[in-house]
């Protein structure tokens, strides 16, 4: 046995494999309502993907403006019309509110970042946000938690 693992007590193999599973789990289920969140976000923003900036040069599925897009790439902003690098941009812009919000010590709920999506992280934190974030917010948060629902089954007699 090495030096360094004489000074830890290792975990049986069952509760270290359910600890795994567990933590398997968790970001499981972290990324679960990451997805449902931005899902719920694309599905308020621009859910027919249409191409035309929105009234203030807003581009791609989740309406993104230049100076957000630039805070994550230097790609040319005509790619926030390709879903794919958009989705890339948006878990990025997804992760920094999130580690925002941590820092401020506010739960990041989907309510909290669709908040900070739509009204800004500053005016999130500092409770400023406008009712029409406050909205937005309630409409991802109800949308995320459909998205994040199991299927179902409707009863068939």
């Amino acid at each position: 046995m090495s030096t360094l693992n004489s000074h830890h007590k290792r975990l049986p193999r069952p509760v270290g494999a359910l600890v795994f599973v567990l933590f398997l789990s968790v970001a499981g289920a972290v990324a679960s309502t990451r997805q449902a969140t931005l899902e719920a976000i694309h599905h308020l923003e621009n859910p027919r993907n249409l191409a035309c900036p929105g009234p203030r040069g807003e581009l791609g599925p989740y309406q993104f403006r230049v100076t957000t897009w630039r805070m994550y790439t230097s790609a040319p902003f005509s790619q926030a019309l390709d879903r794919e690098t958009s989705d890339l941009i948006a878990v990025r812009h997804y992760e920094w509110l999130k580690s925002g919000l941590e820092s401020a010590r506010l739960p990041v709920t989907p309510y909290n970042i669709a908040l900070a999506w739509n009204g800004g992280l500053a005016a999130a934190i500092a409770g400023r946000s406008p009712r029409v974030a406050h909205n937005y917010a309630e409409r991802a948060a109800n949308l995320a938690s459909e998205f994040e629902s199991p299927p179902r089954l409707a009863n068939v007699r």
